[in-house]
C-alpha cells in the first residue's frame, strides 16, 4: 500500500525532529555548550567521524541506498585503528620513521578494501555481512598488533594535527575541511563521479549505458579504505595514541552521521557534504550528552536507538512504502 505524500513527508523529518529535539534539549541543560572554545573542541574531536564517514558515503552513493542490498562498509573504522595501531607500534615501540610507518599503515588499509571489493564484487557477498566480516577479522588482528594495550605516540606531526593551526583554524579541522571538498569535487564535479553515482542510481540501466559498475564499486571500497588510512592518523591525534576499543564508537558514529546526512538533502540521498554535517551533530550529541553527565553507556543506547530511526526513516522513504 502506498502512503500518502504527507505521511511520506513526515516519516522524512523525523531524524531531524528528533535530532532538534535533543539539541534544544541540550542547550536548556547545558547553556554552555554551543559557546565558541566548546564549539572548536567539538570540531576537533568530528574529525575522524568526519573523515570515515566520507568513505562510507562514497561507497552508499557508488553502491546504492538501499541499507540492505546497496552500498555499505561497515569496516571503514576498523581500517582506522589498524592503520592507527600499526602507525603507533612502528612508531613508538620499534623507532620507525613516520613516513616508512605511513607506508606499511596505508598497505594495511589497501588491503581491507581488496578484501572488501572481491567478496562483494567477485564472491558477490551482501555488502552488509561481508564487510562486517572483515571489520571483525581486522580487529581481531588489531588486537594481536598492540596486545589489547594503549600505545602512546607523542610524533611531532600527529602533536601537530592535535594541537597545530592553519589559517586560525586546528590543523584537523582545516584537513577534514579540504578532504570533505576533495571528496566532493570527485563525486559531484567529476565525470568519475557522475558515473559513480549512475551505478548507484541503478545499475542495470548503468551498464546498459556502458557502465563498467564491478569498477566503480570495486574503486569505491579503495576510496573508503583510503579515508579510514586518513583518519587513523587523526585517531591518533585525538587520543595521543592507540586506545583498543576506539573502533566501537567510531563505527556507531559513522553510521548514524552519514544516514542522518541524507535527512539534510533535498533528495534524500546520500552526500559528501550531508556525511560531514551529521559527523559534526553527532559529534556534538556525544559531547553534549557527556557535559551533562549522562553514562556514556546511555549514550551509546541512545546512538543506537538514532541508528535505528534515521536508517528506517531512509528505507521507508526509499521505498515508498510503509
Amino acid at each position: 500500500m502506498n502512503a500518502s505524500p504527507y505521511f511520506r513527508k513526515l516519516v522524512e523529518w523525523v531524524p531531524v525532529a528528533v535530532f532538534a529535539g535533543m539539541f534544544i534539549f541540550l542547550g536548556i541543560e547545558a547553556p554552555n555548550l554551543f559557546t565558541p572554545f566548546t564549539i572548536d573542541l567539538m570540531l576537533k574531536q568530528a574529525v575522524p567521524t568526519v573523515v570515515v564517514s566520507l568513505g562510507l558515503a562514497v561507497v552508499i552513493m557508488t553502491g546504492g541506498d538501499d541499507v540492505v542490498s546497496g552500498g555499505i562498509d561497515l569496516s571503514i573504522p576498523a581500517a582506522a585503528i589498524i592503520a592507527a595501531a600499526i602507525i603507533a607500534d612502528q612508531v613508538t615501540n620499534h623507532g620507525t620513521l613516520l613516513p616508512i610507518a605511513l607506508v606499511f599503515a596505508l598497505l594495511a588499509a589497501i588491503m581491507v578494501g581488496a578484501l572488501n571489493a572481491f567478496l562483494v564484487v567477485v564472491i558477490r557477498m551482501t555488502p552488509l555481512l561481508a564487510t562486517l566480516a572483515t571489520s571483525v577479522a581486522v580487529v581481531g588482528i588489531t588486537k594481536v598488533i598492540t596486545q589489547s594495550k594503549r600505545i602512546n605516540v607523542t610524533d611531532p606531526f600527529i602533536v601537530f594535527l592535535r594541537d597545530g593551526a592553519v589559517i586560525g583554524l586546528s590543523a584537523g579541522v582545516a584537513a577534514a575541511g579540504l578532504l570533505t571538498l576533495i571528496y566532493w569535487f570527485l563525486m559531484h564535479r567529476t565525470r568519475w563521479g557522475m558515473q559513480a553515482q549512475a551505478t548507484g542510481g541503478g545499475r542495470e540501466a548503468a551498464e546498459v549505458s556502458g557502465i563498467s559498475t564491478k569498477a566503480y564499486q570495486t574503486m569505491s571500497f579503495f576510496l573508503a579504505a583510503f579515508t579510514g588510512f586518513l583518519a587513523s592518523m587523526f585517531v591518533l591525534a585525538r587520543g595521543s595514541g592507540s586506545s583498543p576499543g576506539t573502533e566501537d564508537n567510531l563505527l556507531l558514529e559513522m553510521v548514524l552521521a552519514t544516514f542522518l546526512g541524507a535527512a539534510f538533502s533535498p533528495r534524500r540521498k546520500v552526500t559528501i557534504w550531508g556525511a560531514a554535517l551529521g559527523a559534526v551533530l553527532v559529534t556534538m550529541l556525544s559531547v553534549g550528552f557527556k557535559s551533562i553527565g549522562v553514562n556514556v553507556f546511555w549514550t551509546g543506547c541512545i546512538k543506537g536507538g538514532l541508528i535505528l530511526i534515521v536508517v528506517a526513516s531512509a528505507a521507508a522513504t526509499a521505498r515508498g512504502r510503509y
